[in-house]
């Protein structure tokens, strides 16, 4: 039996982000937190703590990008195929304060063959810190047990 058959394109999206989230360490470690996954889309959470903040007393850029990719790799992930970043790319707009809550959304562009693009834009609340564009590649194996893989 094909269990991926059996659930709906969210079940499996959900199902695909549970499995991943528990092995990912880097993304906790951060206090990082899936808020909400779909098909082709994922939105990610972070507070930028007093760890995080630079020479500038503003968000290091790299957690900006961590977080980022964090949510590009969820929407990449979400239909069962396994997918690593094959390059990002980030431009910051505003500087990222110690304690903003940014918020990391993340949604499919094109998926094609093994190949996908992918935009994340990072928020603090109504303000555009940054815009990321992914380019996913999938690679062997599946999410979710009893399923095939198409790499």
């Amino acid at each position: 039996m094909n269990l991926k058959a059996t659930l709906s394109p969210e079940d499996v999206a959900r199902a695909c982000a549970d499995a991943m989230w528990k092995e990912d360490d880097a993304s906790k470690g951060l206090g990082m937190e899936l808020v909400e996954i779909k098909p082709g889309q994922a939105t990610m959470a972070m507070t930028v703590q007093p760890h995080m903040v630079n020479g500038q007393r503003i968000c290091h850029g790299g957690y900006i990008f961590t977080l980022a990719d964090s949510a590009f790799a969820f929407a990449c992930n979400s239909r069962n195929d396994r997918a690593v970043a094959a390059q990002g790319n980030i431009t910051f707009i505003r500087p990222g304060k110690l304690g903003d809550r940014l918020v990391a959304s993340a949604r499919e562009i094109s998926r094609s063959g093994r190949s996908g693009i992918y935009d994340v834009r990072v928020t603090a609340g109504d303000s555009v810190i940054a815009e990321f564009r992914g380019n996913s590649r999938v690679i062997p194996g599946s999410w979710l047990p009893g399923t095939d893989t198409k790499a």
